[in-house]
Formats: C-alpha cells, sequence, structure tokens
C-alpha cells in the first residue's frame, strides 16, 4: 500500500467495515482480549496498520486472540497510558522513546538533537545494537518491547508568529515539547522557553497562545491538522523520533508462547509497514500544507549542531547515560560530543 493523504484518508474510512465482521466474531469466542492504546489519531498510519495487523492476529489465532485498538488518547493522555500498560490495565501500549525516558533513562538516547543524518543511519542503529540496548534497559522496567520500533519521523519546529531559520530564533522562543528531560534540556541550550504539554492538549495550547510554537514530524501535524493553527513551518530534522511498541510483562507472559509469536510477529510486520507508511506520508505531506497556507523554510542543521556542542549538551547527555550507550550511539552517527 503506498500512503498519500487521499488514500490514508479513505483507507481509514474503509478499514471499520472491513474488518467489523471478522473481529465481531473474534470478540464471541477469544480467550484472550488484549487492548492497545495510543495517543495518535486514528488517519495515522499507525492505527491503520494496528487495525490490519488485529485482524491477521485474530484470522492467524483462530479467533483465540481479540486485540482492540484504540487510538488518539482515548484512554487517557501518555502519562496515563504508561502507567496503566505498566499495572496491566492495557496490554500494550506505542511510545515515544523519549517520554518513556521518565520511566526508563536509556529509551531517550536515539532521540539526541541533530544526531541522526538520514533513516539509513536511524535503522541500523534501532534495529542494530542501539535498539538492542535499548530494549534491554526497557525490560528492566518490567516491560517488554517489541523487536522493531515504529517511525514516527524526523521532527520540525513549526510557529505561529516566525519562522525558526537560525539557533538565535529560538532565544525566548515559548515552544510546546512533549514530556520529556531531553526536549527540554535541548531547547534550553538553545535560550527557549520549553513547556511540557501531553500532546491531546497541544491542539489547544497553541490555539490559545499559551505556546507560540511546538515540534513534531509533518505527518503528525498533518493527522492533527496543526497547520490550523500554525503559520510556519521549518525544516530543521532536529530529531528523530520512534514509537517503542510496548508490552505489559506480566499479560505478555500469560500468553501461551504459540499465541507470542504469532502477536509479536504480526506487532513487527505492521511496524515495518508503517515504517514505509510515514516514509510515503512525509513525501507528500509538505506540498499538502503548502497548500493550505503553511510557509516553509529551510535551515542549516550545522549551525543548531555547533550551538548544541558549544552550550555543553552533548557532554551533558554523554554523561547521563554513560559511556558505553554513548559509543553504542557514536557508532552509527559519528563523534558528537
Amino acid at each position: 500500500m503506498t500512503f498519500t493523504r487521499r488514500n490514508l484518508l479513505a483507507t481509514t474510512m474503509a478499514a471499520p467495515l472491513a474488518l467489523s465482521m471478522p473481529i465481531a466474531r473474534a470478540q464471541k469466542r477469544a480467550e484472550f482480549k488484549l487492548k492497545f492504546a495510543n495517543n495518535l489519531p486514528d488517519t495515522h498510519p499507525m492505527n491503520v496498520r494496528a487495525k490490519e495487523m488485529s485482524a491477521a492476529i485474530a484470522a492467524e489465532t483462530q479467533g483465540r486472540v481479540d486485540l482492540q485498538v484504540f487510538p488518539n488518547n482515548q484512554l487517557g493522555s501518555d502519562t496515563d497510558m504508561l502507567s496503566q500498560v505498566r499495572s496491566g490495565g492495557v496490554e500494550f501500549f506505542t511510545l515515544s522513546g523519549l517520554i518513556l525516558s521518565t520511566l526508563v533513562p536509556a529509551a531517550a538516547i536515539s532521540g539526541i538533537g541533530f544526531a541522526f543524518h538520514d533513516y539509513d543511519t536511524v535503522w541500523k542503529a534501532l534495529d542494530g545494537d542501539l535498539g538492542a540496548f535499548v530494549r534491554r534497559e526497557i525490560a528492566k522496567a518490567n516491560l517488554v518491547a517489541m523487536e522493531k520500533i515504529w517511525d514516527n519521523g524526523f521532527r520540525q519546529i513549526t510557529s505561529s508568529n516566525k519562522p525558526i531559520q537560525s539557533p538565535d530564533d529560538l532565544k525566548g522562543f515559548k515552544i510546546r515539547v512533549p514530556v520529556s528531560p531531553l526536549w527540554t534540556s535541548m531547547f534550553k541550550a538553545f535560550g527557549a522557553a520549553p513547556a511540557s504539554i501531553n500532546f491531546g492538549e497541544v491542539y489547544s495550547a497553541l490555539q490559545t497562545k499559551v505556546v507560540d510554537g511546538q515540534e513534531n514530524p509533518l505527518s503528525l501535524v498533518a493527522t492533527a491538522k496543526l497547520n490550523e493553527v500554525q503559520k510556519y513551518c521549518s525544516l530543521t530534522n532536529h530529531m528523530w523520533d520512534g514509537f517503542w511498541f510496548l508490552a505489559n510483562k506480566r499479560a505478555w507472559e500469560r500468553l501461551p508462547e504459540d499465541i507470542r509469536a504469532i502477536v509479536a510477529k504480526h506487532i513487527n510486520q505492521a511496524g515495518m509497514k508503517e515504517r514505509g507508511d510515514i516514509e510515503a506520508l512525509n513525501a507528500t505531506v509538505q506540498k499538502d500544507l503548502s497548500g493550505k497556507g503553511m510557509v516553509f523554510a529551510q535551515t542549516n542543521p550545522d549551525a543548531f549542531r555547533a550551538k548544541l556542542r558549544d552550550a555543553g549538551f552533548y557532554t551533558e547527555w554523554k554523561n547521563k547515560f554513560g559511556a558505553e550507550a554513548w559509543a553504542t550511539l557514536e557508532r552509527y552517527t559519528g563523534k558528537l560530543a
């Protein structure tokens, strides 16, 4: 499937009809009813692929597993849902490693500012030693991370009052960031005024001018309609961000081994498809947003990277993550600190 804005919406509208019959049958006889919660709009590729994934799991397990998808913060904010997956209130939850770092500090390492130059480097790192390192750290928190991290994308900065074209443009800039120490630290290094706000409250915070801007991948800017409350978008690629597909350890281990293998297989396959969807969507979404009046600006990443280096940002986080973790990161990114 090739994703564009048009067929993304069409696919999403058609998905409930296509899946309603097999899911309804699965609910009547399912031995294992599982909940998957996330914070993304129903139209986002994650949820389109999750619905397909749910149907595939039901089919291969012959209805023994009914995995229900709860998108768009239906079960609470990021912090609420993280508490629920830890307690077993939900069995599965997808969360950015940077937000997960409030519980598992090492999970933030994949989001170091201006570390990754392109997707090829990202996937080599996260499907390789760096991803394996983070999953081991997540396991210490009694959570299970599936093997393949899902894509959120390289993040861009939007604003209502001016384009961000150089590090100096961030001085005093009121920007929403997720609830994560790394995000706050990076934007403070630029002299900005970051405010930690859960994603479900971002649109209203921008609309009411609580903050002047935010930062997210273009695909999320589009699906969450943030262009309605933001005029400018600066293509900074300042962080890559992805979603770990997390399972409650007790709930996961209660599943029979054969069921775990089927569920994990389809989750990882769906994650790989979602990566391709995000890449395809990002290739078209800038044109779509431009047509709706959003003004785009190019930036020089070297200037931003130099500012972070001079501010001691990389040295600070190297010390926090430790020499082993940092060396694993720099094996893919090249020297940062």
